[in-house]
Parts: structure tokens; sequence; C-alpha cells
């Protein structure tokens, strides 16, 4: 396993982390290898290695390793919950981010700390082993991506832009009609989602809301799963709704906490993408370093020749910064108020650099990074998604400025 160069993990911390290392080698690298060369359809379909995987993470408390002890979870916090993200990372960002999201509705309602919407969602979904409950975050839109996300903005609160799908209130029901996007994360899978809608237009993106929707309502259908160039465990696909009604104690955030609850979630969104991304840049490398080591060329093995080894320390480089600021991010914004900007960083530095750690490995191994059966050419696949999901990295980083700037 490489070497974390923190020398403070406890001895539980790493038993912990190499724990989940085990679990991640030896169940989710191989369903994800599997799952990338499926039809999309297949993956989600009975009997995929998806559910295998999912199941098995579940069995062994993975969705609920943040949630409290007293609900069923490990409650894990600071450190513990980053090194067990990295591991699972190392296997497969793929289930690392389906298991994050998964967790994102019934997170959000916990921490309403409304003790009947809890009997209701938290607990089944923290008792499950059976992956029986699956949770989205349904913000995009055909017409919206990342501008639905950028709180911080002016245009946040511009009446001319305003998310399509929306929520009339009629007597004690909502009723919601509108698309999400096709790149709603576990969108073909999911049985609950944490939903954006539009409730004040005169607002713009400010006058939304957060609202829980148990996804086997009438009304509300889906998409085909998308067939992507990575990340293929990942299934994202759309959501139509049609007058859809939940009842009013479902709409968990309007518009007067909109702002704060974008805010919220992007923050952690984002520190949660640098945290996987800065671990799929290790196992990058880490393949890049065993291959140089044995690989002869010239009558030496490659990481002899001295390209090579500029491009391994160069690799080496960008890993440990990326894991040194997506651990910095995460713990900064556990121990107080959050800052936006920091998780921003986290996430555009981080995706960066596993992409340019990943092309690189790509070219380490010549013409076989090329061939779909070694590991580096899916991790490049799935760096290059990094940088667009959860926030596009070029808007992101405007976003940040505009933070740091007005202060």
């Amino acid at each position: 396993m490489y070497l974390d160069l923190n020398r403070n993990l406890t001895e539980a911390q790493v038993a912990l982390r190499e724990q989940t290392h085990r679990f991640a080698e030896e169940v989710l690298r191989p369903a994800a290898s599997r799952l990338d060369r499926m039809d999309p359809e297949a993956v989600i379909a009975d009997g995929s290695p998806l559910w295998d995987a999912l199941k098995e993470a579940y069995r062994q408390g993975y969705h609920v390793r943040g949630f409290p002890e007293s609900l069923g979870g490990a409650g894990l916090t600071g450190l513990d919950s980053t090194v067990v993200t990295e591991e699972i990372a190392w296997g497969s960002c793929d289930f690392a981010a389906a298991l994050g999201v998964s967790t994102i509705p019934f997170g959000f309602v916990l921490g309403t700390g409304d003790a009947e919407l809890i009997r209701e969602f938290v607990v089944p979904f923290a008792r499950d082993r059976d992956a029986q409950y699956v949770g989205c975050w349904a913000v995009t839109e055909p017409n919206h991506g990342t501008d639905s996300l950028l709180f911080s903005t002016e245009h946040f609160r511009d009446p001319n832009i305003a998310l399509d799908t929306t929520a009339r209130l009629d007597g004690d029901e909502w009723v919601l009609n509108g698309q999400k996007s096709a790149w709603v994360s576990n969108g073909t899978i999911a049985t609950h989602a944490l939903m954006n809608v539009s409730i004040d237009a005169s607002r713009g993106m400010a006058g939304g809301g957060f609202c829980i929707i148990p996804l086997d309502r009438p009304g509300v259908t889906r998409g085909k799963p998308l067939d992507k160039m990575g990340q293929r465990a990942l299934n994202q696909g759309q959501i139509f709704l049609e007058d859809v009604r939940i009842p009013r104690k479902y709409m968990l955030v309007g518009p007067e906490g909109c702002t704060e609850a974008v805010g919220g979630l992007l923050t952690g969104a984002n520190a949660g993408m640098g945290t996987i991304f800065s671990a799929v840049a290790r196992a990058a490398f880490e393949e890049a370093l065993a291959y140089a080591r044995h690989r002869i060329q010239g009558g030496k093995p490659i990481a002899e020749h001295q390209l090579v080894q500029q491009s391994l320390f160069q690799m080496f480089m960008k890993v440990q910064a990326a894991t040194a600021l997506s651990r910095a991010a995460s713990a900064y914004n556990r121990g107080g108020p959050p800052a936006a900007q920091m998780s921003m960083a986290s996430k555009v530095f981080c995706t960066q650099a596993c992409h340019e750690v990943a092309s690189a490995a790509v070219q380490i191994h010549g013409g076989l990074g090329l061939c779909k059966d070694l590991l580096v050419e899916k991790l490049l696949r799935d760096a290059r998604a990094s940088m667009i999901e959860d926030g596009n990295n070029e808007v992101l980083g405007l976003a940040a400025a505009r933070r740091l700037i007005d202060g």
C-alpha cells in the first residue's frame, strides 16, 4: 500500500485504512472494471455486479460511515472519514461517488432534526444492509448546470434565472413539475431524491427549495442511463415529474434558507471530489511506478531512464499536493463555518492534478496504456469527467475568486 506521509495517524486509523483498502481492492475495483465494459442498461439490471458491490458496501456500513452510532452508523469524523473515502476512491471513484451521493437525501433529513422525518427516512436507510434505500441529489436541469450551484454570485438572485422544476403549494401538499438532467448520479436506481425546485422564481435561484421525494410516487418517471466515456459504474440519468404530490412536510428548506443550503451542499460535495480524485491520482501513480520498475527498454527498466524518472517525480509531487490540500480543506470545513472557496480550490486542483497524473501514467505505459485491459486507461477516462461534474472547474474558479475579492 502507498506510504501515507502523515506520521500522526493513530493505530486505529491505520487499521481502518487497511481494512477499507482491502475492501476496495477485493470488491470495488474488480466490480468497477467489469461494469466499465457493460452496456449502461446492463449495469443497473438485476443480477449486475453493481448490486453485489453495493450490497456488500451496505453490509459493511460504508453508506452510513458518517452517521451517529445511535442510528447504526460508524460515527466517523474528521480524518477517519477522509481516510475511508480515499481508500474507497482508490479502488473505484465510481463507487465512491455512488455511495457518497446515496447518503445525501437521508443526511439532509438528519440535519433538520425533525424526529418524524428521521424515523420515516433516516432510520430505515441507516438499518439497510441490502441496498434497498439508494439516494440521489437532483439539482441540475437541461437548461441549468453549474449556474444552479453558484450561490455566492450575483446571478443567483437574478429573477431572470431560475430552475425550471417548480413546486406549487396546494393545501397540505406540494405539486412538483419539471425535469432533472441526465447527469443525476444514481438517478436511474435511486429510491429517494433530495431535489432542488423553484418556489419563488422572482427571487431567481435563491427562490428555490429542497425537498425529499420517494421516487415511487405517481408521476415520477426516469430516463435511460447515460452511456459515458468514464465512471461507467456510476449510473446517471434523467428524472421527470408530472404533477407529483408530496406532503407539505417533505419540503425541508424554502427560499429563506435556500442559498445557505446550496452553499453547504456544494461545499461538502466539492471537498468530497477533492478527496476522491486525490486518491485516483494516487492509484494512477502507483500503476505507473510499478510498470516503470519492470518494463525493459534500452536494456534496463524504464524507471532507470531520466525522462521517466522526471515524470514519476512530477506525478509524485502532484499526488502529495492534492492529498494535502484535500485533507486540509475537509478538516477546515469540519472545524467551523465552512469556506466554500477552500472546497472549490480542493476540487479544482485535485481533479486537474488527477487528470494530469492519469495522462502521464498512460504515457509511461506507452501503447499498452491505450488498451482497455489496463487500469490506467480507465483511470484517465474517469479523471476526465471529474473536471466537469459537481461544478465545471472554470466556473468554480470564478465563483471562488468572487468570494476572495468580496471577502
